[in-house]
């Protein structure tokens, strides 16, 4: 059975989980299941993930990249020293640490999984968080967003039924969901955010505040200083940490500055009192997405059963009371709300394995898609009126049609444009994609179906159909990136492979896989041979292949060390038509 491992890709930190005897666990690597999302990369051009890059932030800021998650569905370029880098690339370098821990714990390659995104991620962002697990040379069998894991994680452990709201702050990004869970389905009944909301924007606050006391105390700017910038927003973030579980902390940092031949030390007391107050705006931001939440659903405070906390940021106090004082009873927080979002993963993993699983998934848009038309808008005629045809809160998979008529005799053509939002003008939301139509000059009137299709990954298809002549065209949204093509993606993933760290190499890792187990000389003569032919060749297979040649040699050794010589002879068969292609 080929492994699928779950992956919270999140803003501050990423987990891998994968089931272990039917459970999902957390895959713990120098015992330690959180890998801070920080990439860098070191003198000798190697690329450094986790929390030794994030050491390098305060000594080379410039060499670092932090917080990837906020850049996706972007075109920016992120700077490592003089190199530049996507943000599907960064990101892709963290998804190849998590893969790589995962290979290490399970001892097999691993080449697909889920991965989790917040719910109010846009396509865009969508898309690019898939390019990124393939660049890093993983299949994303689907993309579920983090609210849903969050209910997932939760429901193996409580199955009655109950109605759940899943408040999700995390470093980045903010979401709210209200979910039902009965008879081991996990159904979401609405869904709402902010991307770009959580603990960095706190952590910003509490650097603000820091400069404010440097100017005042010492009359001192460290604005254009990365280097110091990076130790206050280290300090600002221990801060936050230290004020969810104390209600006074100490910030220190010596040789902070100098001014002149004096050092400066910066010590300043802060107490969560005044840190509440930095963050009430943001916060109240974050309960009038409760209200809107509950509206979607059609439900009231006191409907709602359970309240589930995920992401560290909800270790805050004050987000704890205001719950309590909007819904009347406390959260739940008995899974480490750090680590709920990654097992939820791997529980969908395991079930994507067609493992024994009690959970069933039921997922919804966020966002309403559609299309624009003639019609009114405030009772003027507009040619920008928004149609919707999927709308927000659809449970996927989602399909939908709707017939539009040309306008007048003999047009040759229609310009179909995608939008993603809620307006009533369609120039005021998102536009997705924009499609000529060439017709066959047919009369006013003539029909045109359009058709929508947006699967479980949030990813939209569209169809147009003439009725008359069922002259058509299909469409995949592109997004606001480009969607790499085979080339660019071989291009990308051998450039990243070049700043991998020696050792990291994946073909180095994957031979070393194949010659794990018995030894080979051990086996019958017509398996060493194969086998030995496999190892000469996985350096010219393809991904695929390679991934294929791989868990063929290990279920032939397995099958033969297991008596089982049956199946050994049919996996041998296997093996032998992939290296007659290969040549």
């Amino acid at each position: 059975m080929e492994p699928i491992i779950g992956i919270d890709l999140g803003t501050t930190n990423s987990e891998v989980a994968f089931v272990f005897d039917g459970t999902a666990e957390i895959i713990i690597d120098n015992d330690n299941g959180i890998l801070p999302s920080c990439v860098s990369i070191g003198e000798n051009g190697n690329i450094i993930v986790g929390a030794e890059a994030g050491n390098q932030a305060l000594i080379n800021p410039e060499r670092t990249v932090l917080s990837v998650k906020r850049c996706m569905g972007s075109d920016q370029k992120l700077k490592l020293g003089e190199l530049s880098f996507s943000p599907q690339e960064i990101s892709a370098f963290i998804l190849k640490e998590l893969k790589g821990r995962a290979e290490k714990k399970i001892n097999h390659p691993v080449s697909k999984a889920i991965i989790t995104v917040p719910a109010y991620f846009t396509d865009a962002q969508r898309q690019a968080t898939r390019e990124a697990g393939e660049i890093a040379g993983l299949e994303v069998v689907r993309i579920i967003n983090e609210p849903t894991a969050a209910a997932l994680a939760y429901e193996s452990a409580n199955p009655e039924p109950q109605r759940v709201l899943i408040y999700d702050l995390g470093g980045g990004t903010f979401d709210i969901s209200i979910v039902r869970i009965e008879d081991g389905v996990v159904e979401v009944l609405s869904s709402t955010g902010d991307n770009h909301l959580g603990g960095d924007d706190f952590d910003l606050k509490i650097v603000d505040h820091l400069l404010k006391h440097m100017e005042t105390e010492f009359d001192y700017s460290v604005k254009d200083k990365p280097a110091v910038m990076a130790r206050l927003k280290r300090a600002a973030e221990g801060a936050k940490i230290q004020l969810s579980s104390a209600p006074y902390t100490t910030i220190e940092e010596d040789h902070i500055g100098k001014k002149g031949f004096k050092d400066l030390h910066l010590s300043l007391e802060l107490s969560r009192e005044k840190f509440e107050e930095m963050i009430e705006e943001d916060l109240v931001r974050t309960m009038e997405s409760v209200n809107k939440a509950l509206k979607d659903a059609s439900m009231l405070p006191s409907a709602i059963d359970k309240i589930i906390l995920v992401g560290g940021s909800t270790r805050i106090p004050r987000i704890s009371q205001m719950l309590e004082e909007k819904i009347g009873h406390l959260p739940h927080s008995e899974i480490d709300p750090d680590m709920c979002v990654a097992i939820g993963a791997g529980m969908q993993a395991g079930r994507e394995m067609g493992l024994e699983h009690s959970g069933v998934l039921v997922d919804i848009t966020p966002y309403t898609f559609g299309t624009s038309a003639m019609g009114e808008i405030d009772g003027v005629p507009s040619a920008t009126k928004f149609v919707p045809l999927i709308r927000r809160n659809t449970k996927l998979p989602a399909s939908k049609s709707e017939v539009f008529y040309t306008m007048y005799d003999n047009q040759k053509a229609v310009d179909v444009k995608i939008y993603q939002g809620e307006a009533i003008d369609g120039l005021d939301n998102i536009q997705l994609g924009n499609y000529m139509f060439n017709l066959t000059e047919a009369p006013s009137n003539s029909a045109i179906v359009l058709k929508f299709d947006l699967d479980l990954n949030g990813i939209l298809k569209i169809k147009a159909v003439e009725k008359k002549t069922g002259n058509k065209i299909n469409a995949v949204i592109e997004n606001a990136i480009s969607r790499f093509t085979n080339e660019e993606l071989s291009d990308t993933q051998d450039r990243l492979n070049g700043f991998w760290a020696e050792g990291r190499e994946p073909e180095t890792f994957l031979k070393e896989k194949v010659q794990t187990g018995a030894d080979v000389n051990e086996l019958p003569s017509e398996y060493a041979d194969i086998i030995r032919r496999a190892e000469a060749k996985l350096t010219e297979a393809s991904e695929d292949d390679r991934d294929e040649m791989i868990n063929l040699v290990e279920d032939i050794r397995d099958a033969v060390m297991n008596n089982q010589m049956e199946d050994a002879k049919k996996f041998k068969t296997e093996l032998d038509e992939i290296l007659f292609y290969i040549g």
